[in-house]
């Protein structure tokens, strides 16, 4: 017990738990804006793949993180087109579109990463960090928490922008609406279709955003499949945190500590199954949903197709 009080195992699982989470945290975010128009993104792990792919491939070629960063937002919004084509526009059933996303974009990303990178699996150089002045210098939070890629300051900036926008804003009222009671709406003047494909591309940059911060910080290649999983997750935060988004953040630190803690065991000597260790983050989503899911709250048009006047 004394070795998981040790400061190398603590600033290590601190550490890791911040680098696994903000993937999860921008994927929920995402997913949750996408919710609360009544767009179930049920593709959002196919979108963090294809945001992965195209921001290690982006970073690679220019050496920039960040047009990496980019790269991969455009790659996650590209794919939400398809959400936006068939499902919103055409009206096709969000589930079955979005299982095809995250398959067709397993397979794709393989395909292209096998015809580009089997046999050189090119590495990245380490993503630069910013040290917050003074609180980097904390003990043990320091290290853990305030000496991380921008990126990551900027997802908690991004959190409190969007608990305003939920909250004080005629967008959010607009998304809410249009998750509760789209009819409502359409006759207040306002675009449902139009207000759902924003939503829906918002979702897939912040998915995609997601996925390139995977690929090129927290592992610095790129492999297929790895997301491994992270975009369920993401939708799982979501429909738990009942359109509060530092709700997301608390679930994304959560399960990103559960990630985190295989790196964190091995630093601090004590020999745990590695299988042991990776079924954490999926055994916490089953209890997490067995706990809480019967009190989620989702939108009643969640889901739903709108037409204008049908009823």
């Amino acid at each position: 017990m004394s070795a998981l009080l040790t400061e190398p195992f603590l600033v290590s699982l601190l550490f890791g738990a911040v680098t696994a989470g903000l993937p999860l945290l921008l994927a929920g975010l995402g997913e949750q804006i996408s919710e609360k128009a009544g767009v179930l993104n049920i593709g959002l792990e196919g979108m963090m793949l294809v945001g992965a792919y195209t921001g290690f491939v982006a970073t690679y070629h220019t050496g920039s993180f960040w047009l990496g960063f980019l790269a991969g937002g455009a790659g996650g919004m590209c794919a939400a087109l398809i959400v936006l084509l068939l499902c919103i526009r055409s009206g096709l059933n969000q589930i079955v579109i979005g299982i095809a996303i995250t398959v067709g974009a397993e397979g794709l990303t393989s395909l292209l990463h096998f015809v580009q990178f089997s046999r050189s699996y090119p590495r990245l150089a380490a993503a630069p960090a910013l040290a917050l002045p003074g609180l980097s210098n904390l003990p043990i939070l320091g290290k853990g928490l305030f000496s991380h890629n921008p990126l990551v300051y900027l997802t908690v900036i991004l959190v409190g922008a969007l608990t305003w926008v939920f909250r004080s804003t005629y967008l959010g009222l607009s998304l809410e609406a249009a998750g509760n009671k789209p009819a409502a709406l359409d006759a207040a003047g306002v675009d449902v279709v139009r207000t759902r494909s924003i939503a829906v591309l918002c979702t897939g940059f912040l998915a995609g955003l997601g996925g390139a911060y995977m690929a090129n910080v927290g592992a610095g290649i790129f492999v297929p499949f790895i997301t491994g999983g992270a975009g369920v997750i993401g939708i799982v935060l979501a429909m738990l945190a009942r359109g509060r988004p530092l709700m997301v953040m608390v679930g994304a630190a959560l399960f990103g500590a559960s990630l985190a803690m295989t790196t964190a065991l091995q630093v601090a000597g004590i020999d745990v199954p590695t299988d042991v260790v990776q079924m954490l983050p999926f055994a916490v989503v089953m209890a997490v949903l067995v706990l809480f899911g019967r009190h989620s709250m989702l939108p009643p048009a969640l889901g739903t197709p709108y037409v204008r006047g049908e009823r």
